[in-house]
C-alpha cells in the first residue's frame, strides 16, 4: 500500500487539509461475523505483535510491522523502540524513501508505468454501468475520469482501498515506515530496500489486461475504503492484532461484493497472492541472506502473519522468535 498512498498524494490535489474521522466497525459486528473472525483469526500463526525479533547464531532482526498511514500514536511508539532500534547496522524497508523519492520524480515526468499505453481503454473495457461507479469513486480521490480511464486495473484497485481523505491530507504518507525512516537518518543506519518498485509494479501487471478489468469489476466494492476501515485499520494496528486487520477485511469485502463464496475466494485469493505471498517469498531471499548482523526489518505489517509469513518463514528458516515491546 506504501507505493499506492504515494501514488495518490502526487496525483490528487493535496492543498486543503481533512483529517480522516472514521470510528472503529468492530464495534458493530453482528455475533455472527465476530464468531466468523475469532475462528478466522485463532488459526494464524503469529497473528499477533508488531516487534518480533528473530535471532539465529549471531544474526538478530527485529521484524517491526508498519503501518503506512500517519498516526500521532506512533510518535509514543518509536520514542520506545529507539534506545534498541539505534543500536542496528542496518534498516530494511519494503523500499527505501530515496529510491521512492526517485521513483515519484520519474513518474511526474513520465506516467507510462500506470497507464494503458495501446489498445483499449478501461471505458471500452467496462459496461457503462461498471465504469460509471468506478469512476466516481475515484473522482472522490482526485483523480478525474478521462485519467482514470487510461490508468491499469491493478493501480486502481488499490487506489479505491485509499479513502478520499487521505488524498487531502499532507500528512498521510507519514506513517511509522517514514518514522523509521527519520529514526535512521538521524542515526546514520544504512537502509537497503527489499524490493525494486519496477519487479513490483511488473508482477501487478503480469496479468491480461482483460483479467485486470474482470477482478476490478468484481471487487470494486470490496477494495472500497471508507474513514471507518481507516479507523478500524489503525486501531487494530495498535493493538498489535495485524491478523485480525486482514480477515476483517476479507469477511467484510466479501459482504459487501456481492458475490458467491466461490467467486470471491477466488479472486482475494489473487489478490492476497499478488499482494503477500509473492512478496514475501521474494523478500525472504534478501532476508535470509543476512549475517552476522543487528538489522531491522520494517514492512507492512500485514506481512507477519499467516502461514506465508515472515515470521512463520524465518521460524522454518531455523531462527528463534521472540515477541518484543512495541
Amino acid at each position: 500500500m506504501r507505493l499506492f498512498l504515494l501514488l495518490i498524494c502526487l496525483l490528487a490535489p493535496a492543498a486543503v487539509h481533512a483529517a480522516c474521522q472514521g470510528r472503529d466497525l468492530r464495534a458493530d459486528l453482528s455475533p455472527k461475523m465476530q464468531a466468523e473472525l475469532n475462528q478466522a483469526v485463532s488459526g494464524i500463526p503469529f497473528s499477533e505483535g508488531n516487534h518480533w525479533i528473530a535471532t539465529r547464531g549471531d544474526t538478530v532482526l527485529h521484524v517491526i510491522g508498519t503501518l503506512h498511514t500517519n498516526d500521532p500514536r506512533m510518535d509514543a511508539v518509536v520514542e520506545r523502540l529507539t534506545p534498541m532500534l539505534s543500536q542496528a547496522d542496518a534498516f530494511y524497508f519494503e523500499v527505501t524513501k530515496d529510491e521512492m523519492s526517485a521513483f515519484e520524480q520519474d513518474l511526474a515526468r513520465d506516467m507510462s508505468p500506470i497507464l494503458i499505453t495501446s489498445g483499449p481503454t478501461l471505458i471500452d473495457l467496462m459496461s457503462e454501468e461498471d465504469w460509471s461507479a468506478l469512476s466516481t469513486g475515484l473522482a472522490e480521490r482526485g483523480i478525474p475520469g478521462w485519467m482514470a480511464a487510461k490508468m491499469r486495473p491493478w493501480f486502481l484497485s488499490m487506489m479505491l482501498g485509499i479513502p478520499p481523505c487521505l488524498a487531502r491530507d499532507p500528512n498521510a504518507k507519514h506513517g511509522m515506515d517514514a518514522r523509521l525512516t527519520d529514526l535512521a537518518e538521524e542515526y546514520d543506519i544504512p537502509q537497503q530496500s527489499l524490493e525494486r518498485i519496477d519487479d513490483l509494479m511488473a508482477m501487478f501487471d503480469s496479468h491480461p489486461i482483460e483479467k485486470q478489468v474482470q477482478s476490478l469489476v468484481r471487487m470494486a466494492d470490496a477494495f472500497e475504503g471508507g474513514e471507518d476501515q481507516l479507523a478500524t485499520m489503525a486501531n487494530a494496528y495498535v493493538e498489535e492484532k495485524h491478523g485480525q486487520i486482514i480477515q476483517l477485511a476479507r469477511l467484510q469485502g466479501r459482504d459487501a461484493s456481492g458475490l458467491s463464496q466461490e467467486v470471491f475466494d477466488a479472486e482475494w485469493d489473487g489478490f492476497e497472492q499478488q499482494l503477500l505471498v509473492d512478496r514475501n517469498n521474494n523478500w525472504m531471499r534478501h532476508i535470509l541472506g543476512i549475517n552476522n548482523q543487528t538489522v531491522v526489518i520494517a514492512v507492512g505489517a500485514g506481512h507477519l502473519s499467516d502461514e506465508h509469513g515472515l515470521l512463520n518463514q524465518l521460524q522454518q528458516a531455523g531462527y528463534t522468535l521472540t515477541r518484543a515491546p512495541f
